[in-house]
């Protein structure tokens, strides 16, 4: 049996030999390592420098999540049809390494408490490339190269929704709902799910949130995207326009959804627009606070338990703009009052 120590010593020399051969690296040129912060799905990233200047990103997954060995032909997929991301290197699915090109450190996060102008044009970029991805024809999808997890449909829906009572109004707010007002948010859930399926199916990025929207120079490029899947473009809009890791007033964020409205040949009105858009966002937010608990509790990833206070806030206000949604508009304010008294 290989000491541990030992085994750690082969991975480590298993990924240089990887990121050489990919990089086309004699082993005279020193390469140095430096570990990233991990982004919560069974995934490690490192940053490799060499020479002066030169740089990529190598990844090394977990294939026990099945979605995390979709993002290479993905990768390359999107960028045959001029969404930017970055450069795919070399993907070893054996031995699950994937090398790709370094977008740098700033992500459109970075830029929070930039100036509104600032803000609008990046965003308004991001915008424009997630139309191209809702517009792209799904006959023209080619299903012989590129998989894709399981279409959003009501099955996923009913999953996030078990998430998101599992894992954060059990696990987070400690909650057991009344036998009533289960059965009242069951059927509205339900219903909820029925009219987000009936929205007409465009691809979607699933994780279309500020961290995952490089800058480079100015540019806006994605990333994490292999939860990429057919489903409703609304979950990708409620996913960056009520994302709890940054804040926007009501202005700026209608400014920015009739934005992508007016790029669209919707057949919806503005009025219905905006209805599906905090539907969907009521949808999109109950997945995100359930991996926070999930991250936060179950994987001892605490920072993920930071943005709960704003995750529910945003869950809140996109209930109460959904007038399809009364029990969890109640549930959510039961939820802020749970967590107010355990001082999270």
């Amino acid at each position: 049996m290989i000491p541990q120590s030992e085994f750690r010593n082969l991975k480590y020399q298993e990924m240089i030999c990887f990121a050489r051969e990919g990089l086309g690296l004699s082993e005279s040129i020193p390469i140095e390592l430096a570990p990233l912060e991990g982004r919560g799905s069974d995934r490690t990233f490192t940053r490799l420098r060499w020479n002066t200047g030169h740089s990529a990103i190598l990844i090394h997954y977990d294939p026990e999540r099945i979605e995390n060995s979709l993002y290479a032909d993905i990768d390359v997929f999107l960028h045959s049809i001029n969404i930017p991301v970055p450069r795919l290197i070399r993907h070893d699915p054996v031995h699950c390494l994937i090398l790709f090109e370094d977008l740098g450190d700033q992500d459109i996060w970075s830029f929070r408490e930039a100036p509104w102008e600032t803000r609008r044009a990046l965003y308004q970029q991001t915008l424009t490339i997630a139309h191209r991805l809702h517009s792209f024809p799904e006959k023209q999808f080619p299903l012989d190269r590129v998989k894709l997890m399981e279409d959003f449909a009501s099955a996923l829906y009913r999953w996030e929704h078990d998430y998101f009572r599992n894992h954060f109004v059990r696990g987070v707010c400690g909650m057991t709902l009344e036998h009533s007002l289960e059965q009242e948010l069951e059927e509205e859930l339900s219903a909820l799910s029925a009219r987000l399926s009936k929205i007409g199916r465009s691809l979607v990025h699933r994780d279309f949130q500020s961290q995952n929207v490089m800058i480079r120079d100015g540019e806006p490029f994605l990333i994490d995207f292999q939860g990429m899947r057919w489903g409703s473009l609304f979950y990708d809009l409620g996913s960056l326009l009520c994302d709890p890791y940054v804040e926007f007033n009501e202005d700026q964020r209608m400014n920015l959804l009739l934005y992508y409205y007016n790029l669209s040949k919707q057949d919806l009105g503005w009025e219905d627009f905006q209805k599906m858009f905090w539907e969907a966002s009521g949808q999109r937010l109950m997945q995100a606070l359930g991996a926070y608990g999930f991250l936060g509790l179950k994987k001892g990833l605490n920072a993920f338990l930071e943005h709960i206070p704003s995750g529910i806030r945003n869950l809140h206000l996109a209930a109460s703009k959904a007038a399809s949604l009364p029990r969890l508009l109640e549930l959510s304010s039961q939820c802020h009052k749970a967590i107010a008294a355990a001082g999270r």
